[in-house]
């Protein structure tokens, strides 16, 4: 549930209530390819509920996603295709923002945009320190340690309200 902890603290209550009235409810099914590395992806998921597997090309399991977590926002920042398959382990239900309605919001909301984007810089700049401390980089001896289970100051100062957004988010779309 890290990643929302990222993307809705940063983002204030009309941004979090946009994205439950613009996005739309869906469930997937165990076993279904939610994104297809190398297929270009229309679409930004939050999840809902359930447990997803973030893979390689060949089927090697990068992480496990589950409520909480953002899946596509790469490909809506630099728009290329994604980078690994995610298939769903455990029925899902999942908020689907269409890319091109987001990215229209984007445009023509400077307000929404800043605060999006921050929030997706500061969660994209966590993944890959984390990533560093787990896969190292060079010289292991001399890598700085890292806690992966600390979270940074710009996210401590609005967990709260982020968890409460999330906590809204889900009355709002789940019932």
């Amino acid at each position: 549930m890290r990643k929302v902890l990222y993307i809705l603290g940063q983002l204030s209550d009309s941004d979090v209530d946009w994205l439950a009235r613009s996005g739309k409810r869906i469930k997937e099914v165990k076993g279904a390819q939610l994104i297809t590395a190398g297929v270009a992806l229309s679409k930004v998921y939050i999840v809902l509920d359930g447990e997803l597997s973030v893979q390689t090309n060949k089927g090697f399991e990068l992480a496990r996603v589950s409520s909480g977590e953002i899946l596509g926002e790469m490909s809506l920042v630099d728009s290329r295709p994604p980078s690994a398959s995610v298939v769903v382990l455990q029925d899902a239900f999942l908020l689907l923002l269409d890319k091109t309605v987001l990215q229209e919001k984007l445009d023509s909301d400077t307000g929404f945009s800043s605060r999006f984007y921050r929030a997706i810089a500061i969660f994209l700049s966590e993944r890959m320190r984390s990533t560093v401390g787990r896969m190292g980089y060079g010289d292991p001896s001399e890598a700085a340690p890292v806690d992966t289970d600390e979270l940074d100051e710009n996210v401590l100062d609005s967990v709260h309200l982020a968890g409460a957004r999330f906590e809204r988010l889900l009355k709002k779309l789940m019932g």
